[in-house]
């Protein structure tokens, strides 16, 4: 494997990874969205 090919498929793989830890600590760190409680929605009846 040439010099140019190794340095092309580490590139290629470092983004990649990088790009998806980027992702996915940033879906883990959101912060939570306060869901309506579904039973609170049905004390009238």
């Amino acid at each position: 494997m040439s010099n140019s090919a190794l340095i092309t498929m580490l590139i290629a793989q470092i983004s990649i990874i990088s790009l998806t830890l980027f992702f996915y600590r940033k879906v883990l760190k959101a912060p939570k969205k306060a869901e309506p409680d579904s039973y609170s929605e049905n004390d009238d009846e």
